[in-house]
Parts: C-alpha cells; structure tokens; sequence
C-alpha cells in the first residue's frame, strides 16, 4: 500500500529527519539510506520497520547531522596509496608535474569526520524520529486501507450476484437439456417423415447424464463459503493479506471449475465475470497487510 510518513528530533547536539515511503509489494521489502555513521543501526531501523510492517516496498532515509564543531581526520592509509600511485605514474609515464593539494582534499574519504560515536541521546532521537513517521505512514495507509475495504467489499457483493445468476440458470437445466436432446434427435431421425418413437428410460438416463456432467452447485457452495470467508477477513483487526490472497485463489478454481463444467452460455458469462472481478481483486490485495 503506497505511503508517506515523516519524523525528525533534535538535541543539544545533533538533528535527525527520518522519511519513509511505500509502494505495493507482495512481501516486506526494506531499502535504507543511512549515511556511514549510522550503519551499526541498521539492523535494529530494520527490526522496528518489520515489527510494525508486514507488506510493501519502504525506501527508508535517514538524515542525520551534528549541530556541534566537527573536527576532521586524515584517512592516512587512502591519501598515502593515491600518492604512491601518482609518483608510480609519473615515474612509468614521465609525468613531469606537482601534487596538488586540492585534488586530494576532493578525494572521496581522504578527509573524515571525527566521530565519538553515537551517544544514547542520539540513539533515542534517531528511535523517536523513526517511530513518528511509522506512526505518520500508517495514518496515511490506514485512511486508503478504508477506501479499498469498501471498493473490495463491492467487488464481493459483484461476485455474490453473479453466483445467483448461475444457480438460477442451472436449476432449469434438465429440462432444457431434455428439450435439446428430443430437438436434436428429432432433426436427425425425423427426416423424410421418417418417425421414430424415442425411448423415454433411454432419453432420462442421457439428461441424467448430461446434467451430472455440468452439475455446479457444489461449485456454487464453496464459492458462497469463500466469500462469507473473504468478507470476514475485509473485516478483521489482524493482518489478512495472505489469507485474501489464498481465497482469491480458491475463487477462481471454482470458477474455472464452472467454466469447463457447464455448456450453457449464460453460466459460462456469469463464470467469466467472476473471474474479472477476482483479477480485479487480486490487484487490490496486494496492497493489504
């Protein structure tokens, strides 16, 4: 479920803005941008996340800056390398030329921030910071979670009606597969004014047969059963995604079922409408934790 939450903290000593953004994804997705001072934490930024998200992609930035007076150090060992391989080169190459001091000062990590670490006053507003914009985000997803709860809800009721619609046309199946069958033989053997008398046990065990064959009310029952299922689930307090999703999957067997069953033109459309809305609902799931 797509999402935007922001925190920030401040202390004697530093400030910290903490932005999370979601996107739609099947599973829990975590991407940080933390600057190299705060790689110890991503571990525990990660725990909080999971512990409060179940689903999504969240792209997490972490600014943080020191409000005091910074004082710098030398990354010896980089700066003594570069050098070394510049003499090399000039050496190799006959490079005539000297160093130039602002070109090692524009060398990535040649100069540090030097760092006590991260003291707990710190720790605790990075925490704060991060928790209000969890808090912010889900504010904000719980506000389209409602709005998508009813549109699902809609789309169910869609479904529901289409499975009246069905058991409405397969109640008058076999008498209308009688009615076929008589027509049909009666085109076949009637012909030339030839008459033939059709054998009644004969033709009730072909209707019975027929009909067995494209029987869907079981079809019809598991399907009602799924979605008494899935509008409980809309309803519930806990996370449901996966559980959606599962039914979603039982809804549209039952429809193939009924596709591949029945030959009657009105079922097969009621059918076939049930799985464009399953489709549609499908999409919709993923956004639900």
């Amino acid at each position: 479920m797509t999402g935007y939450g922001r925190g920030s903290a401040t202390g004697d000593d530093f400030s910290v803005s903490v932005d999370l953004k979601t996107v739609n994804n099947r599973f829990l997705d975590v991407h940080l941008r933390l600057g190299g001072e705060l790689s110890p934490l991503e571990g525990q930024i990660k725990r909080r996340i999971s512990s409060r998200l179940s689903r999504g992609r969240v792209d997490v930035t972490v600014t943080f800056e020191r409000t005091s007076e910074v004082a710098y150090e030398l990354n010896r060992p980089l700066i003594s390398g570069y050098v070394k391989a510049l003499k090399e080169m000039q050496q190799e190459f006959g490079i005539v030329g000297d160093l130039d001091i602002n070109v090692l000062a524009r060398l990535p990590g040649a100069l540090q921030t030097g760092r006590d670490g991260l003291n707990e006053g710190m720790i605790a507003g990075i925490e704060g910071a991060l928790e209000e914009a969890i808090g912010e985000l889900q504010r904000m997803r719980a506000q389209e979670g409602e709005m998508l709860r009813q549109e699902m809800r809609e789309r169910v009721d869609n479904i529901e009606a289409l499975v009246s619609v069905i058991e409405a046309a397969a109640s008058g199946l076999v008498e209308t597969y009688r009615a076929r069958l008589e027509k049909r033989i009666g085109e076949l053997f009637n012909r030339e004014t030839q008459i033939v008398e059709l054998d009644p046990l004969r033709m009730a065990q072909e209707v019975a047969y027929l009909a067995d064959r494209s029987d869907v009310s079981e079809e019809m029952v598991r399907l009602r059963s799924h979605l008494a299922q899935f509008r409980e689930a809309l309803g519930s307090p806990s996370e449901t995604g996966k559980m959606l999703d599962f039914l979603l999957q039982e809804l549209n067997r039952e429809a193939n079922t009924t596709l591949s069953k029945s030959i009657e033109l009105l079922i097969k459309e009621a059918a076939l409408g049930i799985k464009a809305e399953v489709e549609k609902l499908r999409e919709q799931v993923q956004n639900v934790e």
